[in-house]
Parts: C-alpha cells; structure tokens; sequence
C-alpha cells in the first residue's frame, strides 16, 4: 500500500494526470454542459458536475501511470 502511494504522489505522475484531466474534463465539459454555458442557464449543480467531470480523467491517468510503472519494475 505504501508503494502505491508514493507511485500516486510521484510529481511526474500527478503532472501528467492533472493534464490530462485539464484536458478531456473540458472537452466533456463542453460536450455535455456547452449548451447551458452558450445559453447562461448554468445552475449550481451544473457547477458541482463539472467540477467532478475532472475528477474522473485524472483518476484514469493516475491508475494507468501507476499500473504502467509497475509493468515496468
């Protein structure tokens, strides 16, 4: 478990996937909220959804770095 921590932390792992979550957040982003944007009817869940839609990106990228690097020991 320790391992795992320290290859979720490792800089060049979190770099990459924040990237990656800036990213393809935004482009789902503006798939599946670029309508209400254009239109101004953003609500506040609206704001709470998009703000997780990064989440999801990020944690893909931070467990593929991590099973990657683990590939590779």
């Amino acid at each position: 478990m320790r391992k795992t921590i320290e290859l979720i932390t490792r800089r060049d792992v979190v770099f990459r996937a924040l990237r990656v979550a800036l990213l393809v957040g935004t482009v789902l982003i503006a798939i599946n909220h670029g309508d209400r944007i254009l239109n101004g009817s953003v609500a506040q869940l609206d704001f709470l959804k998009m703000i997780l839609t990064y989440f999801v990106p990020y944690g893909v990228s931070t467990f593929s770095s991590v099973a990657a690097i683990r590939g590779s020991s």
